[in-house]
């Protein structure tokens, strides 16, 4: 999904204002979807990443969602600030340090082979034994993965053999994500003064 900068600005205010709303400070932010009405559209996935000093803080989303994509980008800020499960949940201190991302994903692709997967253009989506994994595209950059070791992490966080993608081919569905974030709105602002 295309965004102007002044969509993408919204949706960064209104996960920062809805991850204040847990700390009594703000209200979850109401839009009037005349203005924005990519904002309004029902459907979309996305996920919010919220990191302190270049490290992961919490990260969730929906791979789609049946809320309107504004919705859906503050209810992932929330979570992301509160419920994942490998972080506990964001201080009010802890939350003047953050960065937000947010990836707006594309519908889900399948694959016929894994070849067909894009180092930085591609996350990827594992459904298997009642369990899904999930990979931004911006993990595989950040990390430094070749397809094999992209393939490998994905396994891992599926909970399943870390090389069973040698194994057998997975049913394995790409996407593409439209990624933007406080800090690079920052960098932007300061390389054009």
């Amino acid at each position: 999904m295309e965004l102007t900068d002044e969509e993408k600005g919204v949706l960064i205010l209104a996960a920062r204002d809805s991850i204040l709303s847990l700390f009594g400070e703000k209200v979850p932010p109401i839009i009037d979807y005349s203005y924005f009405p990519r904002l309004g559209q029902v459907g979309q996935g996305a996920f919010v990443t919220i990191t302190i000093d270049n490290k992961l803080r919490g990260c969730i989303g929906y791979i789609s969602s049946n809320m309107t994509l504004l919705d859906t980008v503050c209810n992932a800020a929330e979570q992301a600030a509160t419920n994942d499960p490998r972080f506990y949940p964001l201080s009010e201190e802890e939350f003047h340090k953050v960065n937000i991302e947010i990836s707006i994903l594309s519908p889900l692709i399948p694959i016929s082979n894994y070849q067909q997967i894009e180092i930085g253009k591609h996350g990827l989506v594992l459904d298997i034994n009642e369990n899904r994994a999930l990979l931004l595209p911006q993990v595989a950059i950040e990390n430094n993965y070749n397809i094999q070791q992209f393939l490998t992490a994905l396994c891992e966080k599926a909970g399943i053999d870390p090389f069973a993608w040698e194994a057998d081919f997975l049913d394995i569905k790409t996407f593409t994500a439209t990624v933007f974030s406080e800090e690079g709105k920052r960098k932007r602002t300061h390389e054009q003064n």
